[in-house]
């Protein structure tokens, strides 16, 4: 039987082949926290040679995956967007979890189920508690496209020093729900999730660790998402 595409059906295999290579899967996902790294960086997390990892490079920047940020004579490599961090999140919750072989792997797993950023927000355990409690205190409020902010989350934000006003500007969604690939629950997500994250790193509530997006909550972040 021939399948036919309507004209508005999107190509899906051109990323979905890119993602799929183990080299440039490992790529990706060293850089879903947000940050930008240097190909050399990247090689040696994907355990591969530089001019291999530069092959692999081109291939995602003419695929669109990722982006490169110039510092002088140096290049660094991050993802094109949150659209692509949506994607590797959303197959991470589909996709086995890879057997744990080792003391270091296993606390590697525990520290990324405790807290890590999912791209530019609060993911894992800290991320999905927060977002219970904003919800629960009815900091925000459920709405048909995600959360709405009620009038005493507006209050809470600004006293975290989350400028609502160019939040609500930003060129994506508002605030949604992430489902989480370790909790099967959702942490905040969309442009409030980010800013309010930003925010509480700047504040000292979180600290990055050892292990790339990993998040560690300081005693000083553990009275404050007690005091929400």
């Amino acid at each position: 039987m021939v399948v036919e595409h309507v004209a508005s059906d999107a190509d899906i295999t051109q990323a979905a082949a890119l993602m799929a290579d183990p080299t440039r899967a490992a790529m990706l996902t060293s850089l879903l926290d947000g940050r930008a790294l240097a190909a050399g960086e990247l090689a040696r997390l994907a355990g591969v040679s530089a001019a291999t990892a530069s092959a692999h490079l081109a291939r995602l920047l003419d695929g669109c995956l990722v982006t490169v940020v110039r510092q002088g004579r140096h290049r660094y490599y991050r993802l094109t967007g949150h659209e692509v961090a949506h994607a590797l999140e959303s197959l991470a919750r589909i996709s086995p979890r890879p057997a744990v072989r080792s003391l270091k792997g296993a606390r590697q797993a525990r520290l990324l189920r405790e807290a890590r950023t999912c791209y530019d927000h609060l993911a894992g355990q800290a991320g999905v508690e927060l977002l219970d409690r904003l919800v629960g205190g009815k900091c925000l409020v459920e709405a048909a496209d995600g959360y709405e902010v009620g009038e005493k989350g507006e209050r809470i934000l600004a006293e975290l020093g989350v400028d609502l006003a160019a939040v609500r500007g930003a060129r994506r969604r508002f605030a949604i729900p992430c489902l989480d690939w370790t909790e099967r629950r959702p942490h905040l997500g969309g442009a409030l999730g980010a800013a309010l994250t930003e925010r509480l790193m700047e504040r000292g509530w979180f600290e990055r660790g050892t292990t790339r997006r990993a998040l560690t909550l300081t005693e000083h972040g553990r009275s404050g998402m007690t005091a929400l």
